[in-house]
């Protein structure tokens, strides 16, 4: 499924405070914890706890989250559909990333071990 403009623009104005207690919510019920998914947040957007917790107070939007993230250099290893899109296929890069993350909160969810949602080699 491709993306188009309209759907790109909607995750780029969606801000990261009002996605995140879904995070939560997700992990937490399949028994994981909140520090696992800021580790996860983490590796990919080098954002700690803390940036994290500033960022949502900030309620900045995906677009100004992935702009100040730095993207760890393995991220394009994530690959799979979530949402109905293959990630591999996305190239808008504020969607692309954004799937990245929601690809790294499913997998966390579905009990994946932490070492294969970091891809470490």
């Amino acid at each position: 499924m491709k993306t188009t403009p309209e759907h790109n623009e909607r995750i780029a104005k969606m801000t990261f405070s009002s996605v995140f207690p879904h995070y939560v919510n997700k992990v937490e019920k399949k028994g994981r914890t909140k520090e696992e998914l800021f580790q996860v947040i983490e590796w990919l957007t080098g954002f700690d706890e803390k940036k994290i917790q500033e960022l949502i107070e900030e309620k900045v939007t995906f677009e100004t989250f992935f702009q100040r993230a730095t993207i760890h250099p393995n991220a394009h290893l994530i690959k799979g559909v979530i949402c109905g899109y293959r990630i591999e296929e996305i190239d808008n890069t504020l969607t692309k990333r954004a799937r990245y993350l929601d690809k790294l909160v499913d997998e966390l969810a579905k009990g994946r071990k932490m070492e294969k949602i970091l891809r470490v080699e």
